[in-house]
C-alpha cells in the first residue's frame, strides 16, 4: 500500500527526515504513518496537512500504483 501522503512527500522531492523537521513530527512516526502501521494523532495530522497542503483525513488514503503511473 503507498499512502497519499508519501506520495505528496515524494512529489515534493522531499525526504522523511524534511518532512519531520518542517512538521515536526518524529521520522520514525512519519515512516509509521506512510507504512499504515501508525494512525497520525490529531495534532500530527494537522501538522503534515499544513506542510503538504492536504486535508488531515486523506494522509493515510491509499492510492493505487497503476494511477500514479498514469
Amino acid at each position: 500500500m503507498v499512502t497519499r501522503m508519501k506520495i505528496e512527500r515524494i512529489k515534493r522531492e522531499m525526504s522523511q527526515q524534511e518532512l519531520a523537521e518542517l512538521a515536526r513530527v518524529a521520522v520514525g512516526d512519519i515512516s509509521r504513518i506512510e507504512t499504515g502501521r501508525m494512525r497520525p494523532y490529531s495534532s500530527q495530522a494537522e501538522k503534515l496537512s499544513r506542510v503538504l497542503g492536504l486535508p488531515a483525513g486523506d494522509l493515510q488514503k491509499p492510492v493505487e500504483l497503476e494511477a500514479i503511473a498514469k
